[in-house]
């Protein structure tokens, strides 16, 4: 007998749903087999325990002892490491004054040990290339370049744009062209006043503009003297004559190569990269919006002063909407901004990419401004597209490269849980209770029906424990108490979509409607309702994780997943398998033991036309009866 068009559609859902599910044990076998994954989630520190490191900041060639002010800076440098390295549920707290304790789960390799703990540098280097760090970037028309003879793609960046000018200015800042275009490696001596592919600057390049914040890259396209599809090594045979020779992108085989591959939206994409202050640095911006080749170290934090953050001033003094940010340099490295800033210039209106600098710290390039103007007196001004707390954060990187500090590693030791296995088995013990709970109300309330919610409970479990295995290995996400507490509010929310649908078939029985009508009809009700309760909960999830810290932000994620693992279910799995229910003779006859009984349920006779009459008993039958 040949299925109905309704039960073949609501198969094809059913196999589309285990075919995800057979792709996710797949990829966990893989991660396993391949890379070093296991097959269960990772534990955070509360259940697994870990190691605790106590780090005391210290100066270099300095007697000075750390203010708290640089206590907590280092502390902060300290995560954004721990961070780039991908280590999820880390804490890192400040001890006494002096100490930093970091509480990493599980048993970190001595290589991201070290990594967390050594020294701390700031330094200034020459942007030499710079495109999007996006893994979505693609190469456009009027945006494609050579570097060492293989093609890039450089789209104009999307991230702010900075300038720097003396302080006084005495010439307004000119924006020209901001979108950022890889130069192609000449084959020829490089001279930092004749670049070795010279771009066509937009006319307004030549006229002097105040900049704006917030500016967005021109549109218009910029000429190039090298074909996009030219892939000629260049293979320049004289030694670099300053930072900004392009001459120093054929210096290492291995740039292009680590250039091309670097995805910067990657946790730790550059740990692997050395910073030489002698030689090029391939890195990425903090925010990963950028990549770049950079020239070697000409300014290091020694040689900052000071560094401030406030609105510019205006010709008067009265004070203007424009954030900035001063830097002051000594008198050695106001003699290194000097020549820095007289090269740089040169290439204001030729080349948008070598007219900047980059201030990199850790190996990451905290700002990358274009220089605007000579600068003979060691001040400068950073401005664009600041707010008064980006501005002051800046500062404060500044200020603390210019106190570069080591690490000395007090102690390290192992930790044990502070929750266990003992909480653990009670805290799944509890979601079983609550899964149970939900089992019987609903073998209860809605008979051999309610076999439908243990199925549907059991695939979201299944998938939920797939999820966050899977999340463990791909972006190393550990299992915490309140992440488990997470999953447990879970079930509630998958079983009052269960609820919710099973209620609305059941009024459509009510009245009257045979169930193959009742399953589509009840949906339709159903659906807006279960999106609605959902949505309301992944808001909620979403906030949480946005505004809250440690435990909590692993309960929101916890709570964020497995709402939409119950939007997966309820749409792949409950719907589908009633639809096929419904059209088996056990349901769709009204059983008493199906839960979906016409005469249990109330079922009104509803007249179905030209003298036929729909009632309990009939189950969708039309039977012949006078009005």
């Amino acid at each position: 007998m040949a299925l109905n068009p309704r039960t073949r559609s609501s198969r094809r859902t059913l196999w589309s749903l285990a075919t995800i599910l057979v792709l996710l044990f797949a990829g966990i076998a893989a991660s396993v087999q391949w890379g070093g994954g296991q097959w269960s989630p990772k534990l955070g520190l509360d259940l697994e325990g870990g190691t605790e490191m106590v780090l005391e900041p210290v100066l270099v060639d300095s007697d000075a002892s750390i203010s708290a002010g640089q206590l907590d800076k280092a502390r902060d440098i300290i995560a954004q490491r721990v961070d780039s390295n991908g280590v999820a549920e880390a804490e890192i707290t400040t001890q006494g004054g002096r100490n930093i304790v970091i509480s990493i789960p599980g048993q970190p390799d001595p290589a991201t040990l070290e990594q967390i703990r050594k020294p701390s540098q700031l330094r200034f280097r020459a942007v030499l290339v710079a495109t999007s760090g996006l893994p979505s970037a693609t190469p456009t028309a009027t945006a494609t370049a050579t570097l060492g003879g293989v093609e890039t793609g450089a789209p104009a960046t999307s991230a702010p744009v900075f300038t720097m000018d003396p302080v006084p200015s005495t010439q307004a800042p000119a924006t020209g062209a901001n979108a950022v275009i890889p130069p192609a490696l000449s084959q020829e001596p490089s001279d930092p006043t004749a670049p070795a592919a010279p771009t066509e600057a937009p006319a307004t390049a030549t006229t002097p503009v105040a900049p704006v914040e917030g500016t967005d890259p021109p549109t218009t396209p910029v000429p190039q003297t090298t074909s996009p599809t030219q892939t000629t090594p260049a293979t320049p045979t004289v030694t670099p004559s300053d930072p900004s020779d392009l001459a120093w992108l054929a210096t290492d085989p291995d740039i292009t190569e680590e250039f091309e591959q670097l995805d910067c939206s990657q946790p730790g994409a550059i740990n692997e990269f050395v910073d030489d202050p002698e030689k090029p640095l391939v890195t990425c911006s903090t925010n990963g919006l950028e990549k770049y080749v950079l020239g070697p170290v000409e300014i290091d934090g020694t040689h900052i002063a000071d560094a401030s953050s406030g609105y510019r001033p205006g010709p008067n003094g009265q004070p203007t909407n424009e954030v900035e940010v001063v830097l002051e340099l000594n008198s050695d490295g106001a003699e290194k901004l000097l020549e820095l800033s007289q090269r740089l210039v040169e290439f204001q209106n030729v080349d948008q990419t070598r007219n900047r600098f980059a201030i990199v710290l850790d190996k990451q390039v905290i700002s990358a401004p274009q220089m605007n103007d000579i600068i003979t007196n060691g001040v400068a001004s950073i401005s664009g597209s600041f707010t008064i707390e980006s501005a002051r954060e800046l500062a404060q990187q500044l200020k603390f490269g210019a106190l570069p500090m080591s690490f000395t590693l007090q102690t390290q030791d192992d930790i044990s849980p502070t929750l266990g296995q003992e909480q653990l088995g009670l805290g799944l013990l509890a979601g079983l209770i609550g899964m149970l709970l939900v089992v019987a109300y609903s073998i209860f309330q809605y008979r051999l029906l309610g076999l439908v919610t243990v199925a549907s409970l059991g695939v979201a479990a299944v998938t939920t424990y797939g999820v966050l295995t899977l999340l463990g290995f791909t972006h190393n996400f550990r299992l915490t108490m309140a992440g488990v507490t997470g999953v447990i509010v879970a079930i509630g929310v998958t079983a009052d979509s269960f609820i919710v649908y099973f209620e609305r078939v059941r009024d459509e029985v009510r009245e009257g409607r045979p169930l193959v009508t009742a399953v589509d009809a009840g949906w339709k009700r159903a659906k807006r309702t279960i999106l609605a309760a959902d949505a309301v909960n992944l808001i909620a999830a979403i906030v949480l994780y946005v505004l809250a810290a440690s435990n909590v932000r692993g309960f929101a994620f916890a709570l964020g997943v497995t709402t939409l693992i119950d939007l997966l279910v309820v749409f792949l799995f409950t719907y589908p398998l009633v639809g096929v229910l419904a059209h088996t003779k056990f349901f769709g006859g009204g059983h008493p033991w199906s839960g979906l009984d016409p005469e249990r349920l109330g079922a009104k006779t509803r007249y179905a036309g030209r003298g036929r009459f729909v009632g309990p008993g009939t189950a969708g039958a039309a039977t012949e009866g006078r009005a």
